[in-house]
């Protein structure tokens, strides 16, 4: 176990990325590759959930297309991530709000942290 750790550590790429948590709403840009076409689309949503630890880290947004929620897990460390954008700070009491796939309308704002 301790072998797979350090080699996680030791030769996968880490990424620059700011901090965000819980409740955060942020901007993730990445690029897709369509045959030899490269292009960088983006996804804005709030994050679910961070979990993980190390390179195998992950998060969870969740985002509203239309009526459909819709969301996308990352892995920290994706070669394809080229930045992200922290828009919003959100003030949640939990590190993963999954109760938030239940609400709708205005019962689904998140306050926005104040610093």
């Amino acid at each position: 176990m301790d072998l797979v750790k350090f080699v996680q550590d030791e030769f996968v790429t880490k990424n620059e990325l700011p901090e965000f948590a819980a409740g955060d709403t942020i901007t993730v840009y990445y690029e897709i590759r369509e045959g030899d076409k490269v292009r960088t689309q983006f996804f804005r949503g709030v994050v679910i959930q961070k979990r993980g630890s190390g390179a195998s880290e992950t998060f969870t947004i969740r985002k509203m297309s239309g009526t459909v929620g819709v969301e996308r897990i990352f892995p920290i460390n994706l070669p394809s991530i080229q930045k992200i954008e922290v828009n919003k700070r959100g003030k949640v009491r939990r590190a993963r709000i999954f109760y938030f796939r239940g609400l709708t309308g205005k019962k689904a704002r998140i306050k926005e942290r104040r610093h």
